[in-house]
C-alpha cells in the first residue's frame, strides 16, 4: 500500500523553542515575547500537554534517575550543567540522547540516565549514560534544578515566563507541542 502525503515546507517541519513572556491567551492563541525581542503567536490545542517546574535539590537526584540538562561545553570539553531537569518515571526516555541547544553558545541538551553522582571541588559531578553514549557533566552548586508538575490553561496568565516547544506554521505563528509555563514563582529554566 502507497502513502502520498503532501509536501511540507521547511518552516513546518522545523521546531522550535520559544522562550518568553506570556502577552495573552484568547482562545487557543498564546501571544508570547520572546526573549530575542519579536512577539509570535502560538496556536494552543487542548490536547498539547502543559506543564509548570517545581524546584528540586541536587539531593533529589540519584542513581537510575533520569535527567536533561543543558550544559555549556569548555574548550577542554568539557560540560558545565546551566539547568537540569529530573524527569517523572512516566517521562523516562523523552529526547534520549546528547545534542547541540540554544540555551547559549556552546551549549548542548543531555537526556539520559544518571549512573553516578561524584562530589568534586567545582561542584558535582553526574555520570550520564544514554543510548549510544555516556557524559560526565558539572552541577555547580547554583544550578536551578527542577521536575515538571501539572498545569492548566489558568496558569497561562500575562507576564509570565513561558517554554514553549512548537512547530512553525507561518511568519511568527506557531503550533504548541508542548508548554512549560512558571507557576508559584518557578521559573522554566530550560
Amino acid at each position: 500500500m502507497r502513502m502520498e502525503m503532501e509536501p511540507q515546507s521547511n518552516m513546518q517541519q522545523k521546531t522550535q523553542r520559544i522562550r518568553g513572556d506570556i502577552v495573552s491567551l484568547a482562545d487557543q492563541t498564546l501571544t508570547v515575547h520572546r526573549v530575542s525581542g519579536d512577539t509570535v503567536t502560538i496556536e494552543v490545542p487542548p490536547t498539547v500537554p502543559l506543564s509548570a517546574v517545581r524546584k528540586l535539590s541536587l539531593s533529589d537526584i540519584k542513581p537510575g534517575s533520569f535527567i536533561g540538562t543543558a550544559a555549556t561545553t569548555d574548550v577542554q570539553g568539557r560540560l558545565t550543567a546551566q539547568e537540569v531537569v529530573v524527569f517523572p518515571e512516566a517521562a523516562r526516555g523523552t529526547g534520549e540522547g546528547h545534542y547541540a541547544w540554544d540555551l547559549g553558545p556552546r551549549s548542548t541538551m543531555t537526556n539520559a540516565n544518571v549512573d553516578a553522582i561524584v562530589d568534586s571541588t567545582n561542584g558535582t559531578n553526574v555520570k550520564l549514560s544514554y543510548k549510544g553514549g555516556k557524559k560526565d557533566i558539572t552541577v555547580p552548586p547554583n544550578v536551578p534544578i527542577v521536575t515538571f508538575v501539572p498545569a492548566d490553561r489558568t496558569d497561562l496568565s500575562k507576564g509570565k515566563k513561558v517554554f514553549v516547544i512548537a512547530t512553525g506554521s507561518g511568519p511568527n505563528q506557531f503550533v504548541a507541542q508542548r508548554v512549560v509555563v512558571e507557576k508559584d514563582g518557578v521559573v522554566p529554566p530550560m
